[in-house]
């Protein structure tokens, strides 16, 4: 089963069903709640979360993001929450994505790939060892200073991410420190089929800002129109 999406924006971090709705509402394709963290804060529980996805229906788009590794852990989570694309950022085996795949052949699996400093042969490995048990990739940033390797507000070397676009056979979502000044610039650079933002379209007191929404949108479909 092919990932059927492209060209597409992912707002991460929904806080509640008002900010949910308000992103639907501007056009955004895919509402990321992250669960189950290893660093970052959760912005909501998973009963929370629950209650978002039911109440946006018949909006199907929704994506967990989590640290979870264990495929039936993972399984049972999507179930619960009624989301059938899930992103995970743990050092989860191959076995287990198999496994995932084999319990739950309707769930769209996205990977992380974390850019650190002088670790693209890594990566280039992960792309290669991953890209048959899993439907995309995701490449964000790693910040050494919190030890998060998502949500850091902080780019990476777009040069790694486009060499990663080449020779990946899954599609790539490119995230880290993307906001409404650089977005057309980075898909232009990388030509990822899909993009990611979190931190980059917050205000001052981490709701989703509704006029920066807009012109990320605006960017990005800019952006993508030119590699058409």
């Amino acid at each position: 089963m092919d990932f059927p999406f492209k060209n597409f924006i992912q707002v991460a971090g929904v806080i509640d069903e008002i900010e949910a709705r308000m992103l639907i509402g501007q056009g955004v394709d895919f509402l990321g709640f992250p669960l189950h963290l290893d660093v970052n804060q959760e912005d909501l529980t998973e009963q929370e979360t629950v209650n978002i996805v039911k109440s946006l229906c018949p909006f199907t788009c929704n994506v967990l993001i989590t640290y979870l590794d264990k495929a039936t852990e993972i399984a049972n989570m999507c179930c619960n929450l009624g989301i059938n694309i899930v992103q995970l950022h743990g050092n989860i085996l191959p076995l287990e994505l198999l496994k995932l795949k084999a319990i739950a052949p309707n769930l769209w699996i996205i990977k992380s790939l974390i850019v650190r400093k002088k670790n693209f042969t890594e990566l280039e490995t992960t792309v290669n060892n991953l890209g048959t048990c899993i439907d995309a990739f995701i490449i964000d940033t790693f910040n050494p200073v919190t030890g998060a390797s998502g949500a850091t507000g902080k780019i990476h070397d777009w040069k790694i991410s486009r060499k990663i676009v080449t020779l990946s056979t899954r599609p790539i979502i490119l995230a880290g420190g993307l906001n409404p000044k650089n977005v057309q610039k980075a898909i232009l650079e990388v030509k990822p089929a899909g993009v990611d933002v979190h931190t980059g379209v917050e205000d001052a007191f981490g709701r989703k800002d509704p006029k920066l929404i807009e012109i990320f949108l605006l960017e990005a479909r800019k952006g993508f129109a030119f590699l058409k």
